[in-house]
């Protein structure tokens, strides 16, 4: 069969109906200039969101617990010059950042000097969004998701979700969203007509589709915008092997085992991992855009063009053939 083009990772589209915003098809996650597992520095994490500019990329992923505030500086540092009408920028709150050591340092190489509380009251929101205007030199902020709120629904949807309302109307944040490693408690902020927009990471990839069980359907009938992440399931459908991470822990046999026989079929087609996983995760309906993290310009560069990369329209049956991908599963036309 002759290759079908992936998608084009800067062409423009609506983020959801009541966003009113537009996204590119790819956008750069941010974790990564927050020091996540390996130092990076301030001139490398400039350098990566340059690339990702130059690349014609305009969604940007950041958050405060992303190297507990250095990720949100060194983004506004490399943004605060562009032209503000070009870009979104998303970050997060449920975490405020006070002084100290530790925290959940372990992810974090590089010591901010600050440490995550977990805060989703109304006020401690409303300090959180202060806290990283600040940090981000910026005056508005386009979309704000309550982060991983999985914990503590009734603070999240009675103070931060309400908070966040406020502030979308006063107009200093776009939209509001959510963004959560699980569908479930997602879907339950689109029942209850709380966010704008979701992120959902690492619940619809190649290796586990379960947000298309509740949340994505939901989101198309609701109008409610979809970004997802975590789409290489935090490092194993990059580049499966015995070191690889799933979900932000060492990769069980089994499950590295699937991926390696993904792989493995992929390259049949001359088709890499990471360009499959990709275009996998974007070719669903209800997703607007991608988020994938870099830490130098040498990967924004790749995910560029695994994005682009033409995939034959035979390997997704033969996927499902192998008993890797579900019957059922939406695949790329």
């Amino acid at each position: 069969m002759a290759p079908v083009a992936a998608f084009e990772p800067t062409d423009r589209v609506p983020l959801g109906g009541r966003t009113g915003l537009s996204v590119t098809r790819l956008g750069l996650g941010l974790a990564p200039i927050g020091g996540l597992y390996a130092e990076v520095g301030d001139a490398a994490a400039r350098a990566t969101v340059d690339a990702a500019w130059e690349a014609g990329l305009r969604l940007f992923d950041t958050a405060p617990l992303y190297g507990h505030g250095l990720s949100e500086r060194r983004t506004g540092e490399a943004l605060r010059d562009r032209p503000r009408g070009e870009f979104v920028l998303c970050t997060k709150a449920g975490r405020n950042l006070v002084p100290g050591e530790g925290g959940e340092q372990a992810f974090w190489a590089e010591d901010s000097g600050l440490v995550p509380v977990f805060d989703y009251s109304r006020d401690g929101v409303l300090r959180s969004i202060e806290d990283s205007l600040t940090r981000l030199g910026l005056d508005r902020l386009d979309v704000v998701h309550i982060h991983d709120p999985d914990r503590h629904w009734d603070d999240a949807i009675s103070g931060a979700a309400r908070a966040l309302a406020e502030l979308r109307d006063q107009g200093v944040i776009g939209a509001v969203g959510a963004g959560m490693n699980q569908s479930a408690m997602l879907a339950d902020f689109v029942r209850a007509g709380a966010v704008d927009v979701v992120l959902l990471a690492g619940r619809y990839t190649l290796l586990d589709q379960s947000g298309d069980a509740d949340l994505l359907p939901l989101c198309q009938r609701e109008g409610v915008g979809v970004i997802l992440g975590g789409v290489y399931n935090s490092g194993l459908l990059a580049d499966p092997s015995a070191q690889s991470t799933y979900d932000y822990a060492k990769a069980a046999p089994e499950v590295l085992a699937r991926a390696v026989a993904i792989r493995d079929v992929c390259a049949r087609y001359d088709v890499p991992l990471r360009a499959a996983a990709l275009r996998f995760s974007s070719a669903h309906p209800a997703v607007s855009s991608v988020v994938v993290g870099a830490r130098s310009p040498e990967e924004v560069t790749d995910n560029v063009a695994m994005a682009r990369h033409a995939i034959p329209a035979g390997l997704w049956p033969e996927l499902q053939r192998e008993g890797l991908l579900g019957e059922k599963a939406l695949v790329p036309s």
